[in-house]
């Protein structure tokens, strides 16, 4: 009797984490997918401004 409420608690443990991997990794895939948008909009942004500012550079150059 005692070896079988033990198989039980071990198979318990053992379908607990198969189910706290899987969470795991959902999460993980969700967090890298959100932490992707993010930086498509701010380089975006980094390119604006750096194009503004290769354009004074070069209004500053003509002018000399």
């Amino acid at each position: 009797m005692a070896l079988d409420i033990g198989n039980i608690v071990l198979v318990g443990i053992f379908i607990l984490l198969i189910i706290l991997f899987f969470v795991s990794f959902m999460l993980f895939i969700r967090r890298i997918l959100i932490n992707q948008r993010p930086e498509t909009n701010d380089s975006q942004n980094i390119n604006e401004k750096l194009d503004r500012i290769i354009e004074l550079l070069e209004k500053d150059k003509a002018k000399k």
